[in-house]
């Protein structure tokens, strides 16, 4: 892959990895060939910030979890009622770090 493609999609997605992530994302976009590459726009990243506006208005009924797929957790998010509000508050400070491992996933399963 051309490094120039590489450090362009880094500057364009690189808020949806964790800092200690990026190197390993370079490193898999750089041996990646042109159909991989063009593959990797097709998957959904969910953007942290967006999750956590969403955990902050809606995190009690546990809208955040949905979205980035633990449908395990959310569910019992939602049966207990944002655990009484403790689970709630918890959450919004660990969603973004959350939805970029998340992300991560996603994005290792490509590459």
């Amino acid at each position: 892959m051309d490094a120039q493609k590489v450090d362009m999609y880094l500057m364009t997605n690189g808020k949806f990895f964790e800092g200690h992530q990026i190197p390993m994302v370079r490193e898999k976009l750089l041996a990646m060939d042109e159909a991989r590459f063009a593959q990797l726009h097709s998957i959904n990243l969910k953007d942290p910030t967006t999750i956590l506006i969403v955990s902050i208005v809606g995190g009690g009924l546990a809208i955040d979890r949905f979205m980035i797929g633990d449908t395990g957790l959310a569910i019992a998010k939602l049966l207990t009622c944002g655990g009484l509000g403790i689970w709630t508050i918890v959450d919004w400070f660990i969603i973004m770090g959350r939805t970029r491992e998340v992300n991560a996933t996603k994005f290792f399963q490509i590459a």
